[in-house]
């Protein structure tokens, strides 16, 4: 697990305390990225310094983007955290086998020589895929809307009675799994390669549909289930480059011979 690729994203957080504490749920877990979706002007920066304690260089560095698309597009795979199930939510995942899926996305940390290219000034590799933590608004949650610009679903189980969480205990719950996970990891080396960002795996996204619909396979209506399917299976998938080629000029390769088959 290299925590320096754990991206914890907050959208349109509520109140500025509760930002203040979740960056000292983040600290306590050594995670240090945060984003926000929303304005930056909206929030008490006293307030959030008081909450976070020594913790608040984490928001002082933090970025801020007008949605969840935007905000993870670098990223190899954004799992939003859900309270509620429902027929849109799919399959959740618990807060341990999501730290298992991150483990093997984002690598692990190496210490630098000094003479490898790609390390970082820290002495931290930087191979890997970022992996980001969505968690919704302190009222509402993540709507089915944002999930849908999310990967996968993760549940922290909660009593039926009582099963809201502080943003910042959910904040701090996943970043324990996360961290206790890097904690217990026993690998020395980690995959060869940087996992495929989500803007990335939307181009191949494309080109698949693209030829599926040259071929006639749907019409213009079906294309964004499509899409949203071939993206939800690429992502956890974490291509590589490579295979993101490969997939692209399969399916380029289809199409054509598809137009060859019906000249003939």
């Amino acid at each position: 697990m290299n925590l320096n690729n754990i991206v914890i994203v907050l959208d349109h957080p509520d109140e500025s305390r509760n930002i203040g504490a979740a960056c000292r749920a983040m600290a306590n877990n050594d995670i240090s990225e945060l984003r926000i979706v929303g304005n930056k002007a909206d929030y008490d920066i006293e307030h959030i310094h008081v909450l976070a304690i020594h913790a608040g260089g984490i928001f002082d560095k933090a970025n801020f983007y007008n949605s969840i698309t935007e905000a993870t597009a670098d990223c190899s795979i954004c799992a939003g955290t859900t309270r509620r199930r429902g027929k849109k939510r799919g399959k959740l995942l618990l807060p341990e086998e999501f730290a298992d899926m991150a483990d093997d996305i984002t690598g692990a940390p190496v210490v630098s020589t000094g003479s490898t290219t790609g390390d970082t000034c820290d002495g931290h590799s930087t191979t890997g895929g970022k992996v980001a933590v969505i968690f919704g608004n302190e009222r509402t949650g993540l709507t089915d809307e944002q999930l849908d610009q999310c990967n996968l679903g993760v549940t922290i189980p909660s009593s039926d009675i009582f099963g809201s969480l502080n943003l910042s205990h959910a904040v701090q719950i996943m970043s324990y799994h996360l961290f206790r996970k890097n904690l217990t990891s026993s690998r020395e080396t980690y995959r060869g390669y940087t996992p495929l960002t989500l803007e990335r795996v939307d181009r191949t996204v494309q080109t698949i549909t693209d030829n599926m619909q040259k071929i006639g396979f749907f019409k213009m209506p079906g294309r964004e289930d499509m899409e949203n399917f071939w993206r939800s299976i690429l992502s956890r998938a974490s291509l590589s480059e490579g295979e993101a080629q490969y997939l692209e000029k399969t399916f380029d390769k289809m199409a054509g011979l598809a137009r060859k088959n019906t000249g003939k």
